[in-house]
Formats: structure tokens, sequence, C-alpha cells
């Protein structure tokens, strides 16, 4: 009884792991394309995009030199906002 039942696992075993090895190319090739062709700069809701380099080198031309509050005026703890 031992022994048929070693067979019938080792059988099972052997054609699960057959099955296991099977691989498709084809999708994984088109979801390559897809992506670079869907790689937009804008998120849905029309904010840039922070995975982009483009986009972090905007935010970064878009930054104003010196430190500002949150109303727009600069903040006066810093020393080059003092000058001014």
């Amino acid at each position: 009884m031992k022994k048929i039942f070693a067979l019938i696992f080792a059988l099972v075993v052997c054609t699960t792991y057959s099955f296991a090895q099977t691989k498709t190319t084809t999708k994984k090739e088109t979801t390559k394309t897809e992506v670079k062709k869907k790689a937009t700069t804008t998120k849905k809701d029309g904010t840039p995009d922070m995975r982009f380099k483009e986009n972090k080198d905007k935010k970064a031309a878009t930054k104003p030199a010196v430190p500002l509050k949150k109303d727009g005026t600069p903040d006066k703890r810093y020393k080059e906002n003092k000058k001014a």
C-alpha cells in the first residue's frame, strides 16, 4: 500500500512540476510598451507626477530663491530674508 501511495504521490509531483514551468512572454512585452506609452507627466487630477525626472527639474526651477511662509510673504527667520 505504501509503495502504491508513494508512486501516485511521485506522479502527482512530477506532473505539477512540469505544468508549473510554462512561461508566457507575450504579456510581459506588451505591458512594457504600454507603460512607456502611458508615461504622462501629469496625474489624473492635473498635478505634475513627481516620479518623473522632468517634473522634479521643473519644480526645482519654480522654487523661490528665498523661503516663504504659507501666505507667500518672505519668512523673516532666515538670514537672506532679513536683508530684503
